[in-house]
């Protein structure tokens, strides 16, 4: 690469891109995103009818839609197979699937704490792990990207064991694999966005005295003073996804207004 052309670096037009939760915010904005950068994408939701309204949004570029969730190592290799049997490779993973559910520890069954670290954690390592098997047989390297929080390293008050714990462990496999996958040409990183606007927290952007009062609240620890939105976390995920972070592996980066800062 020619430093005289800087933006090639960012260039993933032609590259295979397999994106699980795109029924989800985050997982709705990387389609988006490597849609319009010219990626061949799989597509993977377990809500049949998001999944095909996302799959249309992208239909400019070559998609292939599964309607799977990656519960089981068979589900995560069947999506890696799909990628390389539709496009014949895969160059990037991006897992955007994921859950969180809250209630004070003495209220919160373990069932539901395992359900978390299962979907947040156990499917990002199978995924990962699947990915990695057939980014190796191609020998050329590949991006992977999971999804962290603020909340892998802040607490919270409202119940948040589960949630806090399983981002705290995608944060390890992360710098792990990272270690693990450099000397292969493989990076791994994770995004780690605080509140930004999707159907789960648009009412925080409202113009009501509730939404104010707790946006107000949030924004005294903000120091870019606003809350996200989808598009806040597009740049990050190209430069993770592209050539331009090939130095740069096994770390999480904060898209959140500088919300971890202080």
């Amino acid at each position: 690469m020619s430093m005289s052309d800087p933006l090639s670096m960012f260039n993933v037009s032609g590259k295979v891109a397999l994106i699980t939760g795109v029924s989800g915010a985050f997982g709705a904005v990387a389609a988006r995103t490597l849609a319009a950068a010219g990626c061949k994408l799989v597509l993977a939701a377990g809500n049949a009818e998001a999944l095909a309204a996302i799959a249309e949004e992208c239909s400019g570029t070559d998609v292939k839609a599964l309607n799977a969730r990656p519960n089981t190592e068979d589900d995560c290799k069947a999506m890696v197979d799909a990628a390389v049997e539709e496009f014949g490779s895969l160059d990037i993973l991006v897992v955007a699937s994921g859950m969180n559910k809250t209630d004070k520890i003495d209220e919160m069954s373990p069932e539901t704490f395992t359900g978390v670290m299962d979907a947040n954690v156990t499917q990002s390592w199978l995924l990962a792990r699947a990915a990695t098997a057939q980014m190796k047989v191609q020998g050329t390297g590949g991006k992977i990207v999971l999804v962290s929080s603020a909340r892998g390293i802040l607490g919270h008050p409202a119940g948040y064991t589960a949630y806090c714990a399983s981002k705290a462990a995608v944060d390890g496999i992360t710098r792990a694999l990272g270690c693990e996958l450099g000397p292969t040409g493989s990076t791994v990183n994770a995004i780690a966005p605080t509140v930004f606007r999707s159907p789960l927290t648009e009412w925080m952007f409202e113009d009501t005295p509730e939404a104010k009062k707790v946006r107000d609240g949030f924004l005294t620890r903000v120091p870019i003073g606003r809350l996200g939105e989808p598009e806040d976390l597009a740049g990050p995920l190209l430069f993770l996804a592209s050539k331009a972070s090939d130095f740069y592996t096994g770390h999480t980066l904060y898209a959140d207004g500088g919300y971890t800062s202080g």
